[in-house]
């Protein structure tokens, strides 16, 4: 794994962690699985909504502007997020902690400290699956639940998966 951030690294084990970005960019794919996940929710909405208002011809007064809202978000879901993620989803592991920046319209940066880490998944639903990506979970004590990584290549989540287990099983503390 190696760490990746001087002042990190030469951190004395009784300071606190610095909330930083992180210096790694999920996988190029990852757009394509956005693109496909906003077609899959906020398309078929649209599709269904438009569908309803051609068949049902007296709900059309009311139903098109809510086909035309779905429209419209669908486009944001598919052409803005996508790329709005990528620009700026990030992670990095040190030999301390599991850094993770994500979002598109609110952001959520966090750290997770290795000596809090409970578990460590690569978990690929089959959209991640097709793609050849993954998302790394890392599961803490944190009522906030696990800090996740999406848009990993499947080889780099599972090598990080099982590199953050290995370094788990040497961090000194109680993961809680």
């Amino acid at each position: 794994m190696g760490s990746l951030d001087e002042l990190d690294d030469l951190r004395p084990p009784h300071q606190p962690l610095r909330l930083r970005p992180p210096r790694h960019r999920v996988d190029p794919r990852a757009v394509r699985w956005w693109v496909l996940r906003g077609l899959l929710s906020a398309g078929l909405v649209t599709v269904v909504l438009g569908v309803v208002a051609w068949l049902w011809e007296p709900a059309r007064v009311w139903l098109l502007p809510l086909v035309a809202a779905a429209a419209v978000w669908t486009l944001a879901r598919t052409l803005v997020e996508p790329r709005w993620r990528h620009a700026v989803h990030r992670w990095e592991t040190t030999d301390h902690a599991v850094y993770a920046l994500s979002g598109w319209v609110v952001r959520e940066w966090r750290v997770a400290p290795l000596s809090r880490v409970q578990t460590v998944d690569a978990v690929r639903g089959p959209l991640e699956q097709a793609l050849g990506l993954a998302t790394l979970a890392v599961t803490t004590a944190s009522s906030s639940g696990a800090v996740r990584i999406r848009g990993l290549d499947k080889d780099v989540a599972a090598e990080l998966a099982e590199q953050l287990t290995l370094v788990t099983e040497q961090v000194p503390g109680d993961a809680t």
